[in-house]
C-alpha cells in the first residue's frame, strides 16, 4: 500500500480477493510501476472515467436515463458511453420494468 500512496495513489478499496486503487490519469504509470517495482501482480492497469459527482436519479429519471443510454450504445459512431447517475437497485429494477 505504501508504495502505491507514494506513487500518487488516492484510494484504496478492499474488494475481497481484489483491490482498487484510484489515482489521477497522470499517476497511472507511476502507481503501475510501483506495483512491479514491489513484486506486486495485477490484472490491469488502464484509466477508466469516474464522475467526481454522482446524481440520484428516482424510478422516472433512471428510466429515461437508461433509454438515453440505450440509444447511445445502439449508435454506430459511439465508442464508449459514461454517466454519473446513481440509483439503487429497487430503483434501477422497477426502471427496467
Amino acid at each position: 500500500m505504501e508504495a502505491t500512496l507514494e506513487a500518487g495513489a488516492e484510494e484504496i478499496e478492499d474488494g475481497g480477493d481484489v483491490f482498487e486503487i484510484t489515482s489521477e490519469a497522470t499517476d497511472v504509470v507511476a502507481v503501475r510501476t510501483a506495483l512491479q517495482d514491489a513484486g506486486i501482480d495485477y490484472d490491469s492497469a488502464e484509466a477508466a472515467w469516474v464522475p467526481s459527482m454522482k446524481v440520484d436519479l428516482d424510478v422516472d429519471g433512471a428510466r429515461k436515463m437508461l433509454r438515453l443510454i440505450d440509444a447511445l450504445e445502439d449508435c454506430d459512431d459511439v465508442q464508449n458511453v459514461y454517466a454519473n447517475m446513481d440509483a439503487s437497485d429497487e430503483v434501477l429494477e422497477a426502471a427496467a420494468e
